[in-house]
This record gives structure tokens, sequence and C-alpha cells, in this order.
């Protein structure tokens, strides 16, 4: 029974291309500056963001922690989303190791912060008050995409207000793919970006997060006090390239799949899906919580993984084509069809 794996886009398996690049890969000791590939990997990926150099981490929540360390000091403070990864789901480490203060704040229903709403939470300066340092912003955020405008305004905030913005830019690569840009075209807005390659792009794990030189040369120092230090990675690295230069643009295919599978569940009543959120690779569901458990329990049997905290999950990636789609909408269906006959 073949597995469709819907949990999230982290699941991917290198492709045999990749799994050749990686083994043919040139690598040295990256301590010393000397993986050629790595060193490869971080100027494609400060050429593509627009940036003037990049930083290969093991993971996303490093690239995002040693961001943060870089740019704020103990008591100092950053304004994020309630919801957002760093805030929510990367462990608490800037508050944590950083001292760092988080300002929470709710998302909108389209991804974005309210500005006005930020603007209201930079705390003056008063002895009273931790230091707002910084903008914490992610695209995309639950699949959905920040309007190109949107960021630009967020750029003005912060440098009215002597804030820095940084983005959690994990599926930034998608974004740009759904609105047609160049990534260049969403990071010029960003002091710093953190871009996953382990998720729709298919890399078996790793993040770059890019920057100016004096700002990468401090998170460098960063990732090696947070045990970020690696030897001959540029065998991984080699996948990163790859994922970059040829995996980029078939993202759209995974946002293709995510709407036809959208669109077939939401012909089932008992499913709720705002199918305008539906804007790049994740399709979220609400049902009736008493229900989740056991539905998931059913698809799992019959090889279909699905994932989600509160609303139900379902991620698109390389690994799941058009023809998963019906399988999966099928499975929903004989759920809810054994359960209206019992």
């Amino acid at each position: 029974m073949k597995i469709i794996d819907l949990r999230s886009d982290t699941v991917t398996k290198p492709t045999d291309r990749m799994r050749k690049a990686m083994a043919a890969a040139e690598v040295g000791d990256d301590v010393y500056g000397e993986d050629p590939t790595i060193n490869q990997l971080q100027e494609l990926a400060a050429e593509m963001t627009g940036k003037e150099a990049g930083l290969f981490v093991p993971s996303g929540t490093m690239s995002n922690l040693i961001a943060l360390l870089a740019h704020c000091q103990r008591g100092d403070e950053y304004i994020v989303g309630q919801q957002a990864h760093t805030y929510k789901y990367e462990g608490g480490g800037a508050a944590v190791l950083g001292s760092i203060q988080p300002q929470p704040l709710d998302f909108a229903p389209d991804g974005t912060l309210d500005l006005e709403k930020v603007k209201g939470a930079i705390k003056p300066p008063d002895a009273h008050f931790a230091n707002t340092r910084l903008l914490c912003l992610e695209n995309t955020q639950a699949g959905k995409v920040l309007p190109l405008d949107y960021q630009a305004a967020a750029a003005r905030l912060c440098r009215e207000h002597g804030l820095v913005l940084h983005l959690d830019g994990a599926r930034v690569c998608n974004a740009a793919v759904a609105q047609g840009v160049l990534l260049e075209e969403i990071c010029r807005h960003y002091a710093s970006v953190s871009i996953c390659l382990s998720k729709g792009l298919g890399a078996p794990l790793g993040s770059v997060l890019v920057g100016t030189h004096s700002f990468i040369t401090s998170a460098h120092r960063w990732r090696k006090i947070c045990g970020g230090g690696m030897r001959q990675a540029g065998i991984v690295a080699a996948a990163g390239c790859l994922a970059l230069r040829e995996q980029m643009a078939r993202l759209a295919e995974d946002h293709a799949v995510a709407r036809c599978l959208a669109e077939g569940l939401a012909e089932i009543d008992e499913l709720k899906i705002d199918l305008a959120g539906v804007q790049t690779n994740m399709v979220f569901l609400d049902c009736d919580p008493g229900l989740q458990q056991p539905l998931k329990d059913f698809l799992k049997a019959r090889g279909v993984l699905v994932g989600g905290y509160g609303n139900l999950r379902l991620v698109t990636h390389l690994d799941v084509n058009p023809d998963d789609v019906p399988v999966v909408i099928a499975a929903f269906k004989a759920f809810f069809t054994a359960k209206a006959a019992n």
C-alpha cells in the first residue's frame, strides 16, 4: 500500500538527482571556511535574495534564533505573531538563550500583523519597558502569502521607528512562486531572511540565513555558540544548491495539487474549508473536534497521513502527485459514509 504523507512538506525524500549531487559534492572543513560547496550555497542564496552574504545552518529553528541573537541584546523585545513559528514552535529559544522578550500579536485572517497594532506595541524609551528592537514576520503564514505592498509598508514602519525587520521565510520560495516574482522582490524589504531548504524544496536538512556582511559575521559567531559549527557538510549543502536551482519552480505543482485537494474536500458537508486561504501548498480542514482523531486513524489505516494542531492540516509536496488527490478524497468520503451508516 502506498503511503500518501500529507503531514508536512518536511517528509520529502531526496530525489535520485539530489542524491547523486550529494555523493559527488566537493567538501572541506567549514569551521575553517574551507567547504567549497557550502560557500557556493551561501553565495547562491545571497545572490537570489539580493543580500550581501548567507550562512548555512542545520535548521530553520537555529536560523531564526541566531538572527534574533544577532539583532537584539539582552532585555530587548521583538514583535511577532501569536501563532508564529518563531514564537510558538521554537522552544522559546530567544527568551531562554537570549533574554529577548517576545511581544506577540494576533495574526489577521490573511496572515499579516495589523501595522497599527504593531505601532501601538512599540514601547516608549522608558526604563520600565523592554527596548522594542525588531519586528518578525512570517511568509508564508499558514500557507497564506503576504501581499507585496504590505511588506513594503512594514519596512517603512520599521524605518520610521528604528526597528529591524526579520523574515521567517521558511516557505518564502512558495510565496515567490505563488506571486510570480523573484525571491529578491520579497527579500529586499528585510534586514535578514531565513530560508528553509528541507520543506517544499526537498533537501534533507538545513536553512540559509541571509543579510549584510556585518550581520552574517555576527550570526556566524552565534551559530558557533549554539553548537552549529559544521565540518564537511558540503554533502548536504549540495542538496541545498540543487533545491534552489532546480526545485523551486516546481512548487507551483504542489500549489495546484493543494487546490484540487481543497476543492474536492470542500464538497464534503462535514468539512469546512476556506478556499480563499488555500494559496500555496497547505489545506486546513475544520471538522467536529471529536471526530478528528478517529478520522486520522481511519485515514492512516488506508495509507493517508494528516496532521495539524486544532484544525487538520494537509500539506502537498514533491512526493504527492495529482493521482493521489482522488485517493485522499475517497478516503475522507469513506469515513463520513461509514459514520453516517452507524
